[in-house]
Parts: structure tokens; sequence; C-alpha cells
């Protein structure tokens, strides 16, 4: 793959109790537009979501919003900074939807909606569907928890050590970004 140009990612349409994380999210947002990487993001205003995308709008950077119908209404859409919008029919095909126009992912701190799309992702890239690389970004140790517990499935023979270790984890956004345009994992294939 030739330079990364565009990135999903996916992150609370909450506001976290932690304000770091949503300083952090702003960050990445202004660094996207800096690298000039296309941010493709689920469409919301609100939360870590909204702060993403905003930083990146005012930064010049282009902010690609998915957004289901069902959410496409006011006081959701932020379609004042999308370079573009796509309104999608569901959740199904929003996923989707920002998996093929991303050339790799960034997990942000979030809930069971942040955690479907990772394990999503994240199980795609094992059976093969995908190469993409994916990032955690883990601000404040977020997900160290998760990975204890993604560790111990290795431990139990459940996931083979190159899998989790396919995953780029850090809480430094130069050393997250050049490791997604840089790093390529080939996985044994889950069928053999």
């Amino acid at each position: 793959m030739d330079r990364i140009g565009s990135v999903a990612v996916f992150c609370a349409s909450s506001h976290p109790a932690n304000s770091i994380i949503s300083d952090r999210a702003a960050e990445l947002g202004r660094r996207l537009a800096e690298r000039r990487i296309t941010l493709v993001y689920g469409g919301g205003s609100r939360g870590i979501m909204g702060t993403l995308a905003q930083a990146c709008h005012e930064n010049a950077g282009e902010v690609v919003g998915v957004l289901p119908k069902m959410f496409d209404i006011p006081q959701v859409r932020l379609r004042d900074v999308h370079t573009r919008l796509v309104v999608v029919p569901d959740m199904h095909e929003r996923k989707e939807t920002m998996y093929s126009m991303a050339d790799g992912f960034i997990i942000l701190p979030g809930g069971i909606g942040t955690m479907d799309e990772f394990f999503e992702i994240f199980t795609w890239r094992q059976i093969g569907l995908h190469d993409k690389n994916i990032a955690l970004f883990n601000i404040e140790g977020f997900f160290d928890p998760l990975l204890v517990f993604l560790e111990s499935i290795v431990a139990q023979g459940l996931m083979t050590r190159d899998v989790l270790d396919s995953l780029i984890v850090s809480d430094d956004i130069d050393i997250m970004l050049s490791r997604l345009d840089g790093d390529r994992t080939v996985l044994p294939e889950k069928i053999d």
C-alpha cells in the first residue's frame, strides 16, 4: 500500500468523564488534517466523535461522515464540517461503508458501539477479509484492561500471538500514524 490516505476512526458519541480523552481526540483531528489524511467517521456531532471531526475540519482537513438514516436528524448530524456526508440505510451499512473508504483504522475510547466496531474490523483482519492496520489510541491507558483480556485469550490458545501483535497500540499520535502508514503484518491463513 502506498501512503495512507484515509483513516476510519471509531469512537464514542458521548462526552467522557476524563476531559483528556476529548483533548487528545481533538489533537488527533488536527494531526490528521496536517498530514492530509482523510478522516472517515460516524458522522455525528456529539461526544468524542464531534470533537474529533470539528478539530479536523477547523484545520482544513477532509472529513467524511457516514451516518445511518435513523441519525440523519439536526441534533446528531454535523453537516457544516463535512467535506462529504454519506447517509446510509442502517448501522451495518455504515460500518461496511466506513471500512471500504479507509486505508486503516484507529479506535479511540468508546462504549459498546465502539467495541462492536473494533471487534468486527479486528475479526475481519484475522480471517483475511482485509490487511489494513488497526490502531488502539490508548489514551490514559483506556485499553489496558482490554489488552489484558486479549492476552488471556492468547494464553488460553483461543487466538494466536501474531493476531494480537498485529494491533498497533500507542498513546503517541505521531508513532501511531507512522505505524499505520508503515507497518505491514501478514497474518497466517485462518483456514488452511
